[in-house]
């Protein structure tokens, strides 16, 4: 198997887990509930990118991804207490998903032959679109919206790979460099704090 499909299955599996970490917490769901918004949490992204892609939708040919999705339901709910901490500290599981994601849909983007200036907003619509989806419906304000800074480290992300990819860097490089770019930008916005400059002052 490529690294770009384990990304896609551990992308998967940890936006399960914080997709069923944020249902809970918000309305405490059943079981069903709970699974509902994890699944839309993992899919959602790809769901969108494959739709704009005009491709297949990528969950619906390849059952593994389901399966991952129910793996991060039962892991949060195994090791709630553990993960939640996580989660509240370092939105550890958005973070690491985000990274995941934005990765595989850059790279599905170059591959179906998109030009290179699309392709990173591809990787980051990819990567926050189930979070989006999450948050409205547990009728939260969706992430995007919110100080912290979380598309615009996909961003930065997809565009580092991008500067390796023209300069030929391993494929299997690019995709760790890029990927921790991503998870450093997010945890270090959420440790100190930090958020893009206002569009207008009030």
């Amino acid at each position: 198997m490529e690294i770009q499909y384990f990304f896609e299955l551990f992308g998967t599996l940890f936006f399960g887990i914080s997709g069923a970490l944020a249902a809970d917490e918000k309305s405490g769901n059943d079981w069903f509930g709970v699974t509902f918004i994890a699944f839309l949490t993992s899919i959602g992204g790809g769901t969108v990118r494959d739709i704009l892609l005009s491709v297949d939708i990528m969950w619906i040919k390849d059952v593994k991804l389901i399966y991952a999705v129910a793996i991060g339901v039962i892991l949060a709910a195994v090791f709630y207490q553990p993960l939640l901490k996580l989660r509240k500290t370092f939105m550890l599981f958005d973070t690491l998903g985000i990274a995941l994601f934005t990765i595989v849909g850059l790279e599905k983007a170059l591959n179906l032959g998109i030009h290179p200036v699309i392709a990173p907003v591809m990787g980051m619509f990819t990567a926050i679109f189930g979070s989006v989806i999450r948050d409205m419906m547990l009728n939260e304000v969706p992430i995007i919206f919110k100080k912290e800074i979380y598309a615009f480290a996909c961003l930065c992300g997809a565009i580092i790979y991008m500067i390796l990819w023209q300069f030929d860097v391993g494929r299997n490089v690019n995709f760790f460099v890029s990927g921790g770019i991503i998870v450093a930008i997010r945890l270090a916005s959420i440790k100190y704090n930090l958020s893009l400059p206002k569009f207008k002052s009030h």
